[in-house]
């Protein structure tokens, strides 16, 4: 759960903060409101606690602001003022709830629970899962009617599980969620609270409704299967997912991992024959250590834990008894007996192709051919679904980056649109392109605003279609995150590139921590990955060093790393760490800290980018990326045109029904002109009323045609009762390189070119 503190006084703010993040919110902060909405605009929360007196726009003006403007979050005022009065005005603009400071700590957390609660049913009364539902406002659990009576702890896993359903959830995950970190258990704790809440789902007749994904965690069953050939073969498909990303890595290593055992078996010889050195003893203790970190993430928990107790023994400077050392000789047996089991009980041997995938959505098997031929030729996978309801599965099956759907699948175009809209809500978003032999404006609109990107007719070619798609593969690069993994275990290095790669990030490893600045400047990365222990420097050091740095000093630092210890984990957070995530890797778990980090670091990114009114690109950003597309050879065989949208009217709406109107109206273009050109396209807010669309890859009729798009939709909203007025518009194009070869000229050249377009309109 994320919560917004808008409070001026830095005292309040950071006592707040201690409070909630101590209950394990992740928690932001605002100091005017202002700087809160332009938060909330570009950021969800689950609840905002808003002081009422604020500057530059008080705490009521905004929760007036919030609901007027359709945000449903939780709501929670904080005042200094105990006034019958105060509290009806606050609750009258659409606060949830008012808490009088001082405060006290309990009550503020149990108001905060109360009101994340009551949160979630403004979209879902009660939580379901089948015939299993959660009524949060009671605390009420029921199965197909029969009343289960649950413990705080299984209930608040049930909760964990129906509010989060398709995510898996290691042991350690769970106890983040449902325990205060000072009073955190051992993982068995994990295991007791679901065996009992099996125990009692399974005594109602919910037989196994929380599946263990082997190797993973727990999540809750999936429910897709009234329309597959086989409910337990996807869902074996679906469990196998993170496994099958590591599988190639194991079969890669297995025989390292025998040599690391090997030099473990020889420093044991050598100290049962009196010739054990400080330099062998080390070096077993390293390779003990290493196994412990990666055994695990393979489905060899035994294995990393027989590591562990190997890793003890050769730690330290005490001599090791005779006694101590008959035991090494058992553990080191036991495993390698573990390394040595057949490879179908570690883990199945799949090999996952790195190339993009587009899925074809299509019942016209002729046609899926030909694309599938010319897509092949530019290095794209395809995968095919002849039907709605294969394409819904496959959703949660493949991990495509493009997906090419024909309208008329369906009997009706609704299912077509709910798909579209589907896959745009993924994370990260799917871009989709529409290729059909349905041709009406009416078609075109509702698939752009539903999220799909191109509207092709079927008489386009199919390589053109496939050269679109590959257009924008290549052009969601920029939007990509790249993550740097500092690790000497070049297992782990390749464990964690095949978990991060399909998420579409850009992983750069290294093994030897003696090359790091280099390997820094030429990455660039948006997130760093640390192990503590490794020759030569220690990820500690790394991180001091970056921290210190001027232009490092604020790079995300993540830590990697088997020790999970108090003293360990105090030690990497006192270097500068951001988080940790303990070996062996568990793979979702570590793929969610990644991907909500770097979503961490884009909202940051935004703040300094993005225009706040408008939600498109502010100048300063706008010119990086115009002279990133206008370097030599970026436009070669490309179309590269500049269009210029002037709202010509604004300053006479502006005097004759307020900045509110303008706001409005300026803040639709942002959006429509995000919704038509997508992250092809350069989108900016130029000065006051100008708008610049940098079109790469778009071609000139194409762009021409959007745009009047953009202004049916403009007539379209704003046709209501009230005082009618005009709403002028000036576009103007210039294209690469006939108008210029640099952002100047172009710009020139479409602002001569501005022609005025008129669209009569009522706006109230």
């Amino acid at each position: 759960m994320k919560i917004l503190i808008v409070e001026d006084d830095e005292f309040i703010t950071e006592a707040l903060r201690l409070v909630l993040t101590q209950q394990h919110y992740a928690v932001e902060t605002a100091h005017d409101g202002e700087a809160a909405w332009e938060l909330v605009q570009v950021f969800a929360y689950d609840l905002i606690l808003l002081d009422v007196k604020l500057p530059k726009l008080d705490g009521i003006s905004l929760c007036r602001r919030l609901r007027s403007r359709g945000y449903q979050m939780p709501i929670l005022l904080i005042t200094g003022q105990d006034s019958s009065h105060d509290r009806v005005v606050g609750l009258d603009a659409g606060a949830d709830d008012y808490l009088v400071k001082p405060f006290d700590r309990d009550e503020l957390v149990a108001r905060v629970r109360a009101l994340l609660r009551r949160g979630d049913l403004i979209s879902a009364p009660v939580l379901e899962w089948g015939k299993l539902r959660l009524d949060p406002s009671s605390c009420e659990v029921t199965y197909d009617q029969q009343l289960i009576h649950l413990t705080p702890k299984e209930y608040a896993l049930l909760e964990l599980f129906l509010r989060n359903s398709r995510r898996v959830y290691s042991c350690s995950a769970i106890l983040e969620h449902l325990w205060s970190f000072d009073k955190t258990p051992g993982e068995e704790a994990v295991r007791t609270q679901i065996k009992g809440l099996r125990q009692k789902l399974k005594a109602v007749g919910a037989n196994d409704l929380i599946e263990t994904v082997y190797g993973i965690g727990y999540r809750l069953k999936p429910l897709e299967a009234a329309s597959i050939s086989s409910v337990s073969e996807i869902g074996k498909q679906t469990q196998q997912q993170t496994l099958f990303a590591i599988a190639g890595v194991w079969h890669q290593f297995k025989e390292r991992v025998s040599q690391q055992v090997t030099l473990i078996e020889r420093a044991i010889i050598a100290l049962l024959q009196e010739k054990l050195t400080d330099e062998l003893r080390a070096t077993a203790e390293y390779e003990a250590h290493t196994l412990a970190g990666s055994l695990g993430t393979f489905g060899v928990g035994e294995g990393s834990r027989i590591a562990k107790k190997i890793e003890r023994i050769f730690q330290g400077n005490q001599p090791i008894e005779h006694e101590t050392a008959g035991h090494l000789c058992q553990l080191v047996t036991a495993l390698r007996q573990e390394i040595q089991r057949p490879e179908t009980e570690v883990v199945k041997t799949h090999r996952e192709e790195t190339s993009a995938l587009v899925l074809i959505i299509d019942s016209d098997r002729l046609l899926t051919e030909e694309l599938a031929v010319a897509a092949h030729q530019q290095g794209i996978r395809v995968a095919v679904a002849n039907s709605i309801i294969t394409a819904r599965e496959a959703i949660y099956r493949e991990n495509p980056q493009v997906v090419l759907i024909d309208i008329a699948i369906s009997s009706t175009i609704e299912d077509s649109l709910q798909l579209i809209t589907k896959f745009h809500a993924q994370t990260p978003s799917v871009p989709v392109l529409v290729y059909t032999a349905r041709d009406s404006f009416g078609d075109r609109l509702a698939v752009a605003k539903y999220g799909g990107r191109y509207f092709f007719q079927k008489s386009t070619p199919p390589a053109q279609v496939i050269a679109k798609v590959s257009q924008i593969l290549q052009s969601s690069d920029r939007t990509v995150a790249k993550v740097m993994v500092v690790d000497d275990d070049p297992q782990i290095l390749a464990t964690v590139r095949s978990l991060l790669e399909p998420w579409g990030m850009k992983v750069t490893t290294l093994a030897d921590p003696r090359h790091f600045w280099e390997t820094l400047a030429s990455a660039l990365p948006d997130l760093l990955i640390l192990d503590i222990k490794m020759p030569h420097i220690s990820g500690i050091e790394l991180c001091q060093v970056v921290r210190n740095d001027p232009l490092w000093g604020s790079l995300p630092i993540v830590f990697l790393t088997a020790y999970n210890d108090t003293d360990a984990v105090n030690q990497v957070f006192g270097a500068g760490a951001d988080d940790f995530v303990s070996k062996p890797i568990v793979g979702p778990e570590l793929v969610t800290r990644i991907v909500n980090r770097w979503e961490r670091i884009k909202l940051l990114r935004n703040l300094a980018e993005i225009d706040p009114l408008t939600g498109v690109s502010n100048r300063q950003k706008a010119i990086q990326e115009f002279e990133t597309f206008l370097k030599p050879g970026k436009a070669d065989n490309q179309y590269l045109s500049l269009a210029m949208i002037r709202l010509d009217s604004l300053q006479q709406i502006n005097l004759m029904h307020g900045y509110a109107k303008g706001d409005a109206l300026l803040r639709r273009v942002g959006q429509l002109l995000q919704q038509f050109f997508h992250d092809e396209a350069i989108i900016c807010r130029w000065a006051g009323a100008e708008f610049l669309v940098g079109m790469y890859g778009t071609s000139h009729s194409d762009g021409k045609a959007r745009l009047s798009v953009v202004q049916e939709m403009l007539y379209q909203e704003f046709i209501a009762d009230g005082t009618e007025f005009q709403l002028n518009f000036s576009i103007g194009f210039a294209r690469y390189p006939e108008n210029g070869t640099d952002l100047q000229s172009l710009y020139s050249a479409a602002m001569t070119a501005l022609t005025p377009m008129q669209i009569a309109a009522t706006y109230a």
